[in-house]
């Protein structure tokens, strides 16, 4: 199909369409019987007989009880049946549009609803994606359907088209989980990540049961995430586990995971049902199983050096609870009381913080430059404080209406505080 007669397609639908509801308007008037050469509305008249009736029945009430005479009675009829008929005489009779006057009516509803269309609204858009489809759609749906791995090269010469014919494409067909997950693919190859786990997700919520799905959403979503397991992430990665107990990628996300988020025994759990897995199936799995053992003595490592770093206890003041917003972000920082770059910081989503409250470690593992550490504050003697801060828009520079706490001074051996957030910077 041209796009000439894409257009034209469009075109004529709409002016039918128009069309009809010009008819739909009018009818009445084209089936309106013309019985007499003057019309008469008789609406008017209607309701004059109608209060005729009531001040009639009126004057019939006060009779009976004897507020009124019966001479009084007749008078007063007389006079009600007098205007009745003077207002009969003065009826206007109604005026019928003729047959030429439809027609205009009817023609022109069409040519205004065209001219609204085409004058009001921006139709470049529309236009674009229609030469998208008429040049390059089949090419997008032999893609996202796996009939073909890549594009010819004439089809990627304008990749937004290509791009956008795809788009439309698994719109079109929304409820097909592969083509979202192959659009993703060609997210990730952008570098447009956000766009990618958009379309992953609703593969996923689609097939939660494919595990090819689940799997990539949820390694797609973990590295996004800089390597941070949240209950999203989690969910999904128990999920293949349940059906999967030996599933080898969910074993490992969940072995990084764990490392990121400090729980470090658990990580070693991962890392050895991993290295069950390998061990139990035929061949030779040398160098996989030295790599696991080198991620097992990392782990090792940083767990040692969490065991020297400080706990911190963040606690939010009641009065604040309300000012906390779900999409904020809590830093929590050790740094010079004289200044400079923190010597561990750590930026965490507010879901941390549960009933007002959370537990966090910094340790040289949260250094911010590789030469300014705790273990080296320590050997200066240098004198430290701890600050924690709820930020509105993540920045990690503080601005108005942030939520925040005064700094604690700790003293190079202490490896416990307690923080309160308890004032909102002005």
């Amino acid at each position: 199909m041209t796009l000439f007669s894409t257009f034209g397609l469009f075109v004529a639908l709409s002016l039918l369409i128009a069309l009809i509801f010009a008819l739909i308007a009018i009818m009445p008037w084209l089936r309106a019987p013309r019985l007499q050469s003057k019309p008469i509305d008789n609406q008017l008249l209607d309701i004059n007989v109608a209060v005729f009736r009531e001040r009639l029945a009126e004057l019939q009430t006060d009779k009976d009880s004897g507020t009124i005479n019966n001479s009084h009675y007749q008078n007063q009829k007389l006079e009600l049946e007098r205007q009745l008929l003077d207002a009969q005489r003065q009826i206007t009779p109604m005026v019928t549009p003729d047959v030429k006057s439809r027609l205009i009516v009817a023609a022109w509803i069409p040519i205004l609803a065209a001219m609204a269309y085409l004058l009001i609204g921006n139709r470049t858009p529309v236009f674009d994606s229609w030469t998208s489809e008429d040049k390059v759609g089949q090419v997008a749906d032999d893609l996202l359907t796996a009939k073909i791995d890549k594009p010819p090269k004439w089809a990627t010469e304008n990749g937004r088209q290509l791009i956008s014919a795809m788009q439309t494409n698994v719109h079109r067909n929304a409820d097909d989980p592969n083509r979202w997950m192959r659009l993703s693919e060609l997210f990730l190859s952008m570098e447009a990540t956000g766009s990618a786990l958009e379309a992953l997700s609703r593969a996923y919520r689609l097939a939660p049961d494919n595990e090819e799905i689940a799997t990539t959403y949820a390694q797609t979503s973990f590295f996004v995430n800089e390597g941070q397991l949240d209950a999203n992430i989690r969910r999904v990665l128990q999920a293949i586990l349940a059906k999967n107990p030996q599933h080898e990628r969910a074993q490992m996300l969940m072995a990084m995971g764990e490392t990121r988020s400090s729980n470090f025994a658990q990580a070693q759990g991962w890392i050895k049902r991993l290295q069950g897995s390998i061990v139990a199936k035929p061949g030779d799995h040398t160098k996989a199983l030295a790599s696991l053992d080198e991620l097992s003595n990392y782990v090792s490592t940083q767990e040692k050096q969490a065991l020297e770093g400080i706990d911190v206890t963040v606690k939010i003041n009641a009065n604040l609870l309300p000012l906390v917003k779900a999409d904020d972000v809590l830093f929590v920082a050790i740094r010079d009381v004289k200044g400079g770059p923190p010597f561990a910081a750590k930026r965490l989503p507010i879901s941390i913080i549960k009933q007002g409250e959370a537990s966090i470690r910094l340790s040289n593992l949260d250094a911010m430059m590789p030469d300014r550490t705790l273990n080296s504050a320590r050997s200066d003697k240098t004198q430290l404080a701890v600050v924690a801060r709820i930020s509105h828009s993540g920045n990690a520079i503080a601005e108005s209406g942030d939520l925040s706490g005064n700094p604690i001074m700790i003293s190079v051996e202490q490896t416990q505080v307690n923080v309160e957030i308890n004032q909102q910077i002005p």
